[in-house]
């Protein structure tokens, strides 16, 4: 088990580089293996994500070539086999090889896939846009083993604008024949960005980034190159710490507008930062007036941030409330804050945090990967020591988020007992 042990209440000054984004690079991995050629991808982030979805590759027989922030993806070998448990439980994102396999090879067989334990998370959507395509799907205690004569395109509306039943569809749909639509889709700046990739190795795709994308089939693809935009996640979590320890704090590498929801509420509090561009600067902020927070579907507030923007809640002013619309389970964090001395009421997918509070070191416990960032927030302003156990939750999806931290300030470092 790895740990991270923080020494809080220490300033945060200095300059963080955003990486590339998590929830993009999950899927412009899987998506690779449509070409039957070299993909490059670039600005990689270096998570324990991605090296999963590269054990899955190396299964495949796919060859893969790492360089600091690039991967070369050449599929020119690919076996298609049966993608086990020990591989697929180990990341939710494991299942964008169902939508790739499924157009390349017209089957795929794989094990349910794994991630955080932050709701029920069943990829009804997903079956259910495969079989709209004509695929036959066989579920055998968590195996599913889905296949097609032919995919055909149709028209796909989703029930609820998934971003991984949008994605996994729109990979599907690249070589089924005929035009898919899929409507009510999500519309995060991640599907954009792999839509840009499956467009450049010659897929036909318009409308991403809108709640309708259309999808032409094509025969085959080719080798192509595409850039992981910043991740948004990881710049509004380093944002939310600039809040409440920043001197001087400058966050960049960032783009503004995919994080235009959470400056707007950091501006209802008070907080104080600067846009210059693709960077924010931000100093510790006092008075902080409460504020709702509600999560919702893109462009709406982000659940990934619901929990880090807890903590900076709970050195608030007053009462702010809190809803968590998307993921049922997503309050494994308020056990520990209130350990730590929060003041936080929570039922279900709603919490009632009272602040100000002063926090104060205690040894937690990351349940998830936001529930983790959240964690480590609350550790940086506490009074003390504090240690978080389960520390490879947040390894999943912060790119050397111990190093960029001390870089700025914190004393905070990771052990393995």
């Amino acid at each position: 088990m790895k740990r991270i042990i923080i020494e809080g209440n220490k300033r945060l000054s200095g300059k963080i580089k955003i990486g590339g984004a998590k929830n993009s690079v999950v899927a412009l991995i899987p998506a690779a293996i449509l070409a039957n050629d070299i993909v490059k991808i670039s600005n990689v982030p270096n998570i324990s994500d991605k090296d999963a979805l590269v054990e899955i590759l190396n299964l495949l027989n796919v060859k893969v070539e790492k360089q600091t922030g690039i991967i070369e993806i050449d599929s020119k070998n690919i076996k298609n086999c049966v993608i086990p448990e020990d591989l697929s439980s180990k990341l939710r994102a494991s299942y964008y090889f169902m939508g790739a396999l499924l157009a390349r090879f017209k089957k795929v067989e794989m094990y349910f896939p794994g991630g955080c334990n932050i709701g029920s998370r069943p990829i009804d959507l997903h079956l259910k846009g495969f079989e709209a395509l004509g695929a036959t799907i066989k579920k055998e205690d968590s195996k599913y083993l889905i296949e097609a004569k032919e995919l055909k395109g149709s028209d796909i509306f989703l029930d609820f604008a998934s971003v991984g039943a949008t994605i996994n569809i729109m990979i599907a749909a690249t070589m089924a024949k005929g035009i898919t639509k899929i409507k009510n889709a999500a519309r995060e700046a991640e599907i954009s960005n792999i839509a840009e990739l499956l467009n450049n190795m010659g897929a036909k795709i318009t409308g991403a980034g809108t709640d309708e994308i259309t999808i032409e089939g094509v025969k085959k693809m080719h080798s192509a190159e595409v850039k992981v935009i910043p991740d948004r996640i990881e710049a509004g979590t380093y944002i939310i710490m600039g809040a409440l320890l920043g001197d001087n704090l400058v966050v960049e590498g960032m783009i503004p507008e995919h994080n235009i929801v959470l400056l707007n509420k950091l501006q209802e509090m008070g907080v104080n930062f600067k846009l210059q561009n693709h960077k924010i600067i931000l100093n510790k902020s006092g008075n902080l007036r409460p504020t709702n927070v509600r999560t919702v579907v893109y462009p709406g507030f982000p659940t990934d941030l619901g929990q880090p923007i807890a903590v900076l809640l709970t050195q608030a002013n007053g009462i702010s409330l809190f809803e968590e619309t998307i993921w049922e389970n997503r309050m494994g964090h308020v056990k520990y804050l209130n350990m730590m001395g929060a003041n936080i009421v929570a039922e279900r997918q709603h919490a009632k945090i009272i602040g100000p509070t002063k926090l104060h070191g205690a040894e937690i416990t990351a349940t998830d990967l936001r529930a983790g960032a959240a964690l480590v927030t609350a550790g940086l302003i506490a009074e003390g020591t504090t240690i978080i156990n389960d520390a490879e939750h947040i390894l999943r999806g912060y790119e050397r988020i111990i190093s960029k931290l001390s870089s700025v300030g914190a004393n905070i470092k990771i052990v393995e007992i």
